[in-house]
């Protein structure tokens, strides 16, 4: 539904965007991390046809974004980093007004509106003008709009940024609703933890260039290396001539716990768990250590600020 090659783009002598290549299918969410003046809204506006290439090429929902624009950005759904809302409008007439911009007849136009405005929690404000809104409805009110068309690809720049955490939840399982419904979806977002939860594939942008992409497995086995386990039991207990399976390697122990390195989980965490069992070890839980998003952007973020080229994946 998304696809880009070698996607560039120049202003002056200056690369915002520097070969980009991605594909993002129906039912699937991309994150896109980096930091601020990374590319990542240069790259969104080249999407929805806002901005023509330097070089390379995209496609999204099918049409080309440099000969097609008016059909693309038919065909999607944009929440910027600036809403551009109309304070004196209400917001019955703002999604009215954005409903005739994607063509909907009357009918279709007040059932979408009524729809969203109440899922997002602004029925009873939908008459009183957007300036009067609080940040977080100006920001529900904006995801509303994008989603008026209910189109098949959406693009979203920070979609929960500002929003209490039920706001913020309640977008976060309709971001998860619209990728069940085939959508296919870019999030730009400063937020790890949400883009952890909701996220198939993560693109992490440095400096215009794409470092990294690949799922959250792929990523921590890339940047963090093998996964951890832990024993961890009830009473003390030593190893007492435990046979530790080829394939896992013992790299911290005390008396209440043991922690190993396993290249093969599927295949050595049965063995291990069997060889507990026959030492009799007062076992309470054997869990793989936890590791996160977080960590994995954080050494990416100093690897390549430390001048390691090695970090860089197109």
């Amino acid at each position: 539904m998304i696809e880009t090659q070698d996607l560039s783009k120049q202003f002056n002598d200056f690369w915002a965007v520097e070969g980009v290549t991605l594909s993002v299918k129906p039912g699937q969410i991309l994150a896109l991390l980096g930091q601020n003046g990374a590319g990542k809204t240069t790259t969104v506006r080249m999407l929805t046809a806002l901005l023509s290439p330097t070089r390379g090429w995209a496609r999204v929902a099918g049409y080309d974004v440099s000969r097609q624009g008016g059909k693309v950005r038919a065909a999607v759904g944009v929440l910027t980093e600036q809403h551009g809302l109309y304070m004196r409008m209400t917001g019955v007439e703002y999604l009215d007004f954005f409903g005739k911009v994607y063509r909907l007849d009357a009918d279709g136009r007040k059932s979408r509106s009524d729809y969203l405005l109440d899922y997002f929690g602004l029925a009873q404000a939908s008459s009183h003008r957007i300036g009067e809104y609080s940040k977080g409805m100006r920001q529900k009110l904006a995801l509303a709009r994008a989603l008026m068309h209910e189109p098949p690809v959406l693009l979203l720049d920070e979609p929960t940024s500002a929003m209490d955490p039920e706001s913020a939840r309640l977008v976060r399982d309709e971001i998860a609703r619209l990728k069940s419904s085939q959508r296919t979806i870019v999030i730009c977002t400063h937020n790890l933890a949400e883009a952890e939860t909701l996220a198939d594939i993560i693109a992490i942008i440095y400096k215009g260039r794409i470092l990294m992409t690949g799922t959250l497995d792929e990523l921590k086995q890339k940047v963090l290396g093998t996964p951890e386990y832990e024993a961890l039991f009830s009473s003390p207990w030593k190893l007492n001539g435990m046979k530790v399976p080829d394939g896992a390697t013992l790299i911290d122990r005390s008396d209440f716990r043991l922690r190993f390195r396993i290249e093969n989980p599927r295949e050595i965490n049965p063995l291990m768990l069997r060889e507990l069992a026959a030492m009799n070890a007062p076992l309470v839980a054997f869990q793989e250590v936890p590791r996160s998003l977080e960590q994995v952007y954080l050494k990416v973020m100093a690897e390549v600020q430390a001048s390691r080229p090695e970090m860089i994946h197109a």
